[in-house]
């Protein structure tokens, strides 16, 4: 079953990823440009040059997922990038308030695509 969770170790790819590259082609941007082993079970995350799609892909029992999500407002912020592991080292709720467009202060949020079932 699909399923990202706490336990995972998260990585952020530096620099602007090409949305168009698939699951192999983003393998090898792990191995060659990141030094690590998709295999192992981390998550890589992708992020393209306007900050509005990510990619998340991992390896699991039975084969490798990859996860897309495109913004339709707003953008992605970007955690700090840490030389040493060539990535920006996350955990699960840097992920979670990444992708939520969680901000520091709790009054406000980054823009985000308003709730479909709203307006039914």
């Amino acid at each position: 079953m699909f399923c990202l969770n706490d336990t995972m170790r998260y990585f952020l790819c530096p620099g602007k990823t090409d949305m168009r590259k698939g699951i192999h082609s983003l393998c090898e941007v792990v191995h060659n440009f990141m030094g690590y082993d998709v295999k192992q079970g981390d998550v890589f995350i992708f992020i393209n040059r306007n900050r509005t799609t990510i990619k998340l892909l991992h390896a699991e029992y039975g084969g490798l997922v990859l996860y897309i999500k495109k913004l339709e407002e707003g953008t992605f912020r970007l955690p700090s990038y840490d030389k040493e592991s060539k990535s920006y080292p996350m955990e699960w709720r840097d992920l979670v308030i990444m992708i939520e467009g969680i901000s520091d202060n709790p009054l406000k949020r980054l823009k985000r695509l308003k709730d479909l079932r709203q307006n039914v």
